[in-house]
């Protein structure tokens, strides 16, 4: 399955649509590291962000990912446009065509936003996360910063810690590796990880940390949503420190020399130890990095390749 007119959830791609993106991700890489990482692949065309939540390095690196195909892209902050006038997503997006738009990357606090966007058939759509629902973009870039650390996928064990049941990340990660070959664990609370999780995701379910941790070769940690605290799905942040906070104590009686990873921005101190970060397994940034070329990919393969096809 290659990647189609839109890309709204991992659902869209299967193994060779996913390792395509890789692929193609590794030439726009190759482009980034030139001396001017610069390619007029997409001159001439308009990319719209539409960000209806606050976003620091997807929102950026789409920016910096058009730039560098010589697109030219128009940044719409709910906060600041005839959202809070009442205008509806399907409006807005009939407008971002109206101004010449050849591709909407949409964030959205509702769960769908991008698939209903893209049912109107007006414009490619990227979703950029939606509600508690998918981010397949970030999930691409998490599964090529682990390829490029052990140049393969098939036979590695990933664990991801944190609230799955309401994180966007986790259901398209899991969804992602597991398509790969990847065994993934599940681990936190069990009052956002429960059983089903595990079948939904191709995964399995440990509340066990050190159970979940052991045999890892990558570790996911997720950030703890303050708003689930207060609803009291988990517990305390000192609480969830001490029984499923990652420090460098558990990583090596568990999953020695383990690859870590986290989607951002991190709560030091909560589900990461601060040191953490600064160790060589640490691959935050590498997956800032990626996040570049993973996202100048898809654009690249949805109006260039896509426009070629068609």
């Amino acid at each position: 399955m290659a990647l189609g007119a839109h890309l709204c959830d991992l659902d869209d791609l299967d193994a060779q649509g996913i390792t395509d993106v890789l692929d193609t991700a590794e030439s726009m890489a190759e482009i980034l590291a030139r001396p001017i990482p610069r390619v007029p692949a997409l001159r001439g065309r308009t990319v719209m962000l539409l960000f209806y939540e606050a976003s620091t390095r997807t929102r950026h690196s789409f920016e910096l990912a058009c730039k560098a195909l010589g697109a030219d892209s128009l940044s719409l902050a709910a906060a600041t446009s005839s959202v809070v006038k009442g205008e509806s997503l399907i409006d807005t997006v009939r407008t971002a065509r109206a101004l010449g738009a050849d591709a909407v990357v949409l964030r959205h606090p509702a769960s769908g936003a991008a698939r209903l966007a893209a049912t109107l058939n007006l414009l490619p759509v990227i979703n950029a996360g939606d509600g508690i629902h998918a981010h397949p973009t970030q999930a691409l870039l998490d599964v090529f910063t682990v390829r490029r650390r052990f140049g393969r996928l098939a036979g590695l064990q990933l664990t991801i810690v944190g609230d799955i049941l309401h994180s966007r990340v986790a259901r398209s990660s899991a969804l992602a590796f597991a398509r790969m070959g990847v065994k993934v664990v599940l681990c936190g609370p069990p009052t956002v990880v429960p059983p089903e999780a595990g079948p939904a995701l191709g995964a399995r379910v440990c509340h066990d940390l050190t159970e979940a941790l052991r045999g890892a070769d990558v570790v996911m940690a997720l950030r703890i949503q303050k708003e689930r605290q207060d609803r009291g799905l988990l517990p305390s942040a000192a609480e969830y420190r001490a029984l499923w906070g990652l420090d460098a104590g558990r990583l090596a009686a568990a999953c020695p020399g383990a690859v870590l990873l986290h989607p951002g921005p991190v709560n030091r101190g909560v589900e990461l130890a601060p040191e953490l970060l600064d160790r060589p397994e640490a691959a935050v940034d590498s997956q800032v990095r990626a996040g570049v070329a993973v996202r100048m990919a898809v654009l690249y393969m949805l109006l260039e390749q896509g426009a070629g096809a068609a």
